[in-house]
């Protein structure tokens, strides 16, 4: 069965497990998230609920968002995300989505937007190599080096690995082993390091790989 919730990045943190093992794990705010619209393959072609996450003022809804909220009586979301599923029919708009869709041992993957980097060359950008700072490099040992343009082709390459911006992408970590769900407190413990920063957005979604 296909799900998802979105949540909010809490920080990293440290479990044990029964064997007294060490289990590095981020902790996720999952949900509260309230179905804002259903939509099924009579009337929009595939089955899918659009789910919004966060309270957002009335005064920053623009005319247009505001009619989609009032549509399904729901308050308006900070954010909203669509998960494709198998079958809607037991889902309603309005419904709430907590922590507990998921449970303990599940696989997920979990997408996030991840830290600003600034610019970077390409070092640290592409991993390429650096020179030798010997015999006559001079200081260039952490350059790009030649384009290798010349007369032909008298230009860079499309995809050409080049110093720029960093950071900021919408990355995904598929695979990953939910440790715990604390239900009560809307919180999911993750194996390993998610992308974001700490208060950053993140969506869960169960992996194609079985628990």
């Amino acid at each position: 069965m296909k799900k998802g919730i979105i949540g909010k990045k809490i920080g990293m943190t440290q479990i044990f497990d029964e064997k007294g093992k060490v289990i590095p794990v981020t902790v996720i705010e999952a949900g509260p998230c309230v179905i804002v619209q259903k939509k099924t393959v009579e009337n929009d072609g595939y089955n899918a609920l659009q789910v919004g996450f966060g309270d957002l003022k009335p005064a920053k809804v623009n005319k247009p968002m505001q009619g989609h909220f009032a549509k399904g009586d729901v308050a308006a979301k900070r954010v909203l995300k669509e998960f494709r599923m198998e079958n809607v029919d037991d889902a309603n708009v309005g419904d709430i989505l907590k922590a507990d869709v998921f449970a303990d041992g599940e696989i997920v993957d979990v997408t996030g937007t991840s830290k600003g980097k600034g610019f970077q060359g390409t070092i640290k950008r592409f991993n390429n190599a650096r020179l030798k700072e010997t015999h006559g490099t001079g200081p260039v040992h952490r350059h790009a080096g030649s384009m290798g343009a010349c007369s032909t082709p008298s230009r860079i390459f499309k995809g050409k690995g080049m110093p720029g911006h960093m950071g900021s992408e919408r990355v995904t970590v598929q695979n990953l082993v939910i440790a715990k769900v604390d239900a009560e407190n809307n919180l999911i413990a993750v194996k390993g390091a998610v992308p974001g920063p700490k208060g950053g957005t993140v969506v869960i979604r169960n992996s194609v790989k079985k628990a």
